[in-house]
């Protein structure tokens, strides 16, 4: 850890639920640099929260890990619903909620990002006009929006933010803490693999 303190008011939040459709296969589990992806994933947030728990449909794949695990509550919803489950099994103040599949996330980025919450309900990265949802903190506060879209069949994760305060994270901010925006690179398709930039 370095000395520093892991992160104990909001904890971190893997969602691996896709069906990796693009990919062909589940892409939790392939190897960038020898690791597998999910590994990654979880090695960092675990570097930075002193806990991290998993949304699956697919527990078996991932019990290597020793993850606390939970299924959708409401399967079917995609993304949104990955965020509603992890903040509905989480005890703390807030998630900081990731995909599987972004093998270079930045434990200073993640730091800073709740770092600054602040009163904001949501504190989301944005790059040239586009919101990077799945590597974003969502507090607990969300939930009743989050089950209001549910119920209302909406379902896009941007749309539920015009009901709570968030802070958007501009990429003048993120560049401080990852000049190159790796934190964002993600994995859909085998070709992904081949277009990564080496380390700087």
């Amino acid at each position: 850890m370095n000395g520093i303190r892991p992160v104990e008011d909001v904890a971190g939040v893997i969602l691996a639920g896709g069906k990796s459709r693009r990919y062909g296969k589940n892409k939790a589990l392939v190897a960038v640099e020898g690791v597998p992806l999910i590994e990654r994933v979880a090695d960092v947030l675990g570097s930075v929260f002193h806990r991290v728990v998993l949304v699956t449909n697919s527990p078996d794949e991932y019990k290597h890990l020793r993850l606390p695990m939970f299924e959708d509550l409401v399967k079917g919803l995609g993304p949104l619903g990955g965020i509603l489950t992890g903040l509905s099994v989480i005890t703390e103040e807030a998630g900081f909620l990731v995909a599987c599949d972004m093998p270079f996330l930045n434990p200073a980025l993640i730091r800073y990002i709740i770092r600054i919450r602040g009163p904001f309900h949501v504190v989301v990265p944005r790059i040239r006009g586009d919101l990077e949802t799945l590597h974003a903190l969502y507090s607990r506060q969300c939930l009743p929006a989050l089950w209001k879209f549910v119920h209302a069949g909406e379902y896009q994760v941007f749309r539920f933010f015009k009901e709570v305060p968030v802070r958007y994270v501009e990429e003048a901010e993120i560049r401080s803490h990852d000049p190159d925006l790796r934190s964002f690179i993600n994995i859909n398709r085998p070709e992904d693999l081949m277009t990564i930039p080496a380390d700087p």
